[in-house]
C-alpha cells in the first residue's frame, strides 16, 4: 500500500506500477544530476527542476519559499496534531530537528517513459527465488498462519504473495524515515494535503509507540513495514495479532500477515474462494464475452467452452467470474472472482493482482502459466498509447479523457473497433492497431 496508490487509485500504468511495487525509491529511471543550484545533503540533492506536472506549487521558487517556510509549516500543523492526542512533548520529540528531504520533490512528479508487458511484469515478480523463499516462511511460521487464516478465512498464500512482492519479504522495505518524508510533503509541493494527514498519521503512531522511530523508515511516499502501509492505512487495518500492546507490521510477522489479512477483509474478500482460474477457450470463441461488466457463474463460462488448463473442474461452479485477457487473444486468458477486486483495492491494477494470485497459487504448488504469452509483440509507447486513444476518439469511440494510460474504456474502445473490422475484438492494444487506425 504504497505512498502513490495513491500511486494508485485508478488502473495504473504499468510503467509506475512495475516501479511501485517494488516498493523502493529505485523504482523511478534515473532522474537529471543536481544542479548548480541544488539544496540537499550530498549524494542526496533535489535538482532544482520544475515539476513535470506545472503544478505552481512544483516550481522551484515555490519548493525553496515552501522549504524556508518549513518549520513554520511544521508549527501551523501543531493544533491538529493536539486535537489527535499528541503531546506538545512528542511533538517536540519527533520534529525537533527535522529538516525537509527536498530529494522527495523529483520523485512526486517522476513520470516514466518506459513500459513493461504484462508478462514482463509477472515475470519481475514471480519469480524462482519469491517462490522459494515465501514456502520457507510459509513453512516456519505454519502456527501463526494458521492462527490468521483461522481468524480473516484469508488464504495465507495471498499473504504471503503481497509480502513477497511488496519487499521481498520484508528486505526492501525503503530506508527514509517516515516522519521526515510525510512532513516534508505535507509543507512542500502539490500534495500537502493528503500529506498532512499522513504525516499526523505517523506522529500518532510514533506517539503510541506502535513503531519505534529508528523502525519507521519507508518509501519516500512514507509507505512502510513488510506489506508497505501508508500511516492512514496503517490506521484502519493495523492489528496487534501476538497480543504485545504494539501493532507492529515492521518487525512482528503475527502483525504483519493479520494487518494484511484484515485489509483484504475490509477490501470485500471472501472466505473459501480462490482469486481466479488460467483458462483455455475454444476455437472460435466469442471475445466480447471478455468485458468487465460481464460476469457469468463458472459453470456458464464451461457452457462457453471454457475450461481449465488439463481439463480440471472448476471447484465452486456456482461463484460467478469475469474473463480477462490482458494480452489478447494469442496470450492467456483467465477468469476472475471477487477475491481478485479485493486484492485490487490493496493496490489497484490488473497486473498487480495477476501477479499476487500466481504468485500464491505458486506457492501452494501450482505451476507456471500454462499459455505462452505474446512475447514477440512490441509495447506501445506513452505517446503512441495518447495517439491510439486520439484516434479512437475522432471514430467516435469513447476512451474518456485521452492520457496514454490504457484503461478499461479505452480496452472496450478497442474491442468495439475490432469488431467493426472484422478482427477479432481482444481489446489488446498493439501496433498493428494504431497503423491501421493511422489508415483511416
Amino acid at each position: 500500500m504504497r505512498g502513490l496508490r495513491h500511486v494508485g487509485t485508478a488502473l495504473l500504468p504499468l510503467a509506475l506500477l512495475a516501479g511501485a511495487a517494488q516498493a523502493q525509491d529505485d523504482r523511478y529511471p534515473q532522474l537529471v544530476p543536481p544542479t548548480t543550484g541544488s539544496i540537499g545533503s550530498a549524494g542526496d540533492k533535489w535538482s532544482g527542476e520544475p515539476g513535470a506536472s506545472g503544478h505552481p506549487l512544483m516550481m522551484p521558487d515555490a519548493i525553496l519559499a515552501a522549504v524556508a517556510d518549513f518549520k513554520n509549516c511544521l508549527e501551523r500543523i501543531w493544533p491538529e496534531a493536539a486535537r489527535r492526542g499528541i503531546s506538545r512533548a512528542s511533538f517536540e520529540t519527533f520534529t525537533a530537528g527535522l529538516e525537509p528531504d527536498v530529494k522527495i520533490m523529483d520523485f512526486v512528479d517522476a513520470q516514466p517513459e518506459f513500459t513493461k508487458a504484462f508478462w514482463d511484469y509477472v515475470d519481475l515478480l514471480v519469480t524462482d527465488e519469491r517462490i522459494a523463499r515465501g514456502r520457507e516462511l510459509l513453512a516456519a511460521h505454519a502456527a501463526t498462519f494458521d492462527a490468521v487464516e483461522k481468524a480473516y478465512g484469508v488464504d495465507r498464500h495471498i499473504v504471503a504473495a503481497i509480502w513477497g512482492v511488496e519487499t521481498k519479504y520484508g528486505t526492501a522495505a525503503g530506508e527514509r524515515p517516515v516522519i521526515r518524508s510525510t512532513a516534508t510533503l505535507a509543507c512542500v509541493g502539490r500534495r500537502q494535503a493528503y500529506f498532512r494527514d499522513e504525516f499526523l498519521a505517523a506522529l500518532e503512531i510514533l506517539h503510541r509507540g506502535d513503531i519505534r522511530p529508528e523502525q519507521l523508515k519507508g518509501s519516500w511516499a512514507g509507505a512502510f513495514g513488510s506489506t508497505q502501509f501508508m500511516p492512514t492505512a496503517f490506521k484502519r487495518y493495523a492489528v496487534d495479532f501476538d497480543r504485545d500492546g504494539r501493532r507492529d507490521v515492521v518487525g512482528s510477522v503475527p502483525d504483519v500477515a493479520a494487518s494484511t489479512a484484515n485489509h483484504l477483509v475490509k477490501a470485500g474478500w471472501l472466505a473459501g474462494q480462490t482469486w481466479g482460474y488460467e483458462v483455455v477457450l475454444p476455437q472460435g470463441f466469442n471475445y466480447l464475452l471478455a468485458d468487465p461488466a460481464r460476469k457469468l457463474t463458472l459453470q456458464e463460462w464451461t457452457r462457453h467452452g471454457v475450461t481449465r488448463p488439463g481439463g480440471a473442474p472448476f471447484p465452486r461452479a456456482g461463484d460467478k467470474a469475469t474473463l480477462f485477457i490482458p494480452a489478447g487473444a494469442r496470450g492467456p486468458a483467465f477468469l476472475l472472482l471477487d477475491n481478485f477486486r479485493a486484492i485490487m483495492k490493496y493496490n489497484p491494477a490488473e497486473a498487480y493482482a495477476l501477479a499476487i494470485g500466481h504468485l500464491a497459487d505458486r506457492l501452494r504448488g501450482g505451476g507456471p502459466i500454462v499459455q505462452a504469452w505474446p512475447r514477440e509483440e512490441r509495447v506501445l509507447t506513452r505517446a503512441e498509447r495518447l495517439e491510439l486513444q486520439q484516434h479512437l476518439a475522432r471514430h467516435g469511440f469513447d476512451v474518456g479523457e485521452p492520457s496514454g494510460r490504457l484503461g478499461l474504456k479505452t480496452r472496450a474502445a478497442v474491442r468495439d473497433f475490432q469488431a467493426r473490422s472484422g478482427l477479432v475484438p481482444d481489446g489488446f492494444a498493439t501496433v498493428a492497431i494504431l497503423e491501421r487506425l493511422r489508415a483511416r
